[in-house]
């Protein structure tokens, strides 16, 4: 098998499928499929709206904190 990081985004997608119906089966998929698939809503206006007054290191921070939590 092709490492993750070769692959192309269409085998990358095609081998991400393959595992999902391999450990959902068949209406696990299509489950995952119709939940995850692009709907309607805005997103670039969302998170313009969720990120309002956050700066980036703000973000560094939470990122870093993460990391380690025991910090």
């Amino acid at each position: 098998m092709v490492s993750i990081d070769r692959m192309t985004d269409e085998d990358f997608e095609r081998h991400a499928f393959a595992i999902l119906q391999r450990e959902l089966g068949l209406d696990g998929l299509a489950r995952f499929l119709r939940l995850n698939r692009a709907g309607n809503g805005d997103y670039t206006h969302d998170r313009r709206r969720w990120l309002a007054g956050v700066a980036i290191g703000d973000i560094m921070a939470e990122v870093e904190r993460r990391r380690d939590p025991a910090a």
